[in-house]
């Protein structure tokens, strides 16, 4: 057995939250594993805004799309890519910053940012408390970076809300591991077979956990991608000084 595996393993989105307190030597905690975490050659392009004031919180909610969640738990999140502090430092230098005129900025900088949110979640649950990450703070950009301040050349990528369960959620199924690993080469054979057994399985999930109005994967996901779900992040972007043609 291995406890960081088994943390891991053991992942659940939680939606169901009090509203108790975190204490601030917990939270530094947390906090310290993002600030710790790797960065592409060592930019350290990553920045987080940790929102506990209630009413910030609230904003938060409804810019996100109107997540309950986010209003109720103590400690909200946000992980912003940094370019900011970057272009600031080779200033300093007596250099000029122009690597967030290219899409790889964008690349890097949210990889650096799901290394980060991926540390912080783990943190957080090794402490004995529960997390969702939400990526719908990308809904309206511009107004949660008006509402933290954000400077130019920064960007809110996705948060996590922090704190202790109510209800605890369940376990979802996942698809199967072998249309997640892929040993030496990408196999594409068998898919369409293994995610309709998935969906399925899916099916049987929400019945067993009595919900009604729970979709397959397939339908789920649909929903999403069948269209463009964050179209005002683009324009956020090349607001904040961001270049994607590069």
């Amino acid at each position: 057995m291995n406890a960081i595996i088994d943390l891991f393993n053991d992942h659940k989105s939680e939606r169901s939250f009090t509203d108790k307190a975190i204490d601030d030597a917990t939270l530094e905690r947390i906090i310290s594993t993002a600030w710790r975490a790797p960065t592409s050659v060592h930019s350290q392009q990553v920045s987080v805004v940790v929102t506990r004031d209630a009413q910030m919180r609230a904003k938060i909610s409804q810019i996100a799309g109107g997540q309950p969640w986010i209003a109720k738990a103590p400690v909200f999140v946000t992980f912003v890519l940094d370019m900011h502090k970057t272009r600031t430092g080779m200033a300093l230098a007596g250099n000029e910053q122009v690597a967030h005129q290219s899409i790889e900025s964008i690349v890097a900088g949210a990889t650096d940012v799901g290394i980060a949110l991926g540390s912080v979640m783990a943190a957080a649950r090794s402490e004995g408390l529960s997390i969702v990450p939400i990526g719908g703070i990308r809904l309206k950009p511009l107004e949660l970076i008006a509402l933290l301040d954000l400077p130019e050349h920064t960007f809110p990528v996705a948060g996590v809300v922090i704190g202790h369960v109510d209800v605890p959620s369940h376990h979802k199924p996942r698809l199967p591991l072998d249309t997640f690993r892929h040993d030496e080469t990408y196999k594409t054979a068998g898919l369409e077979e293994k995610i309709t057994r998935y969906n399925q399985q899916m099916t049987e999930h929400w019945q067993a956990t009595g919900r009604t109005d729970g979709d397959t994967w397939s339908a789920s996901v649909s929903g999403y991608y069948q269209h463009i779900y964050f179209p005002d992040v683009l324009p956020a972007i090349l607001k904040q000084g961001f270049g994607v043609d590069k």
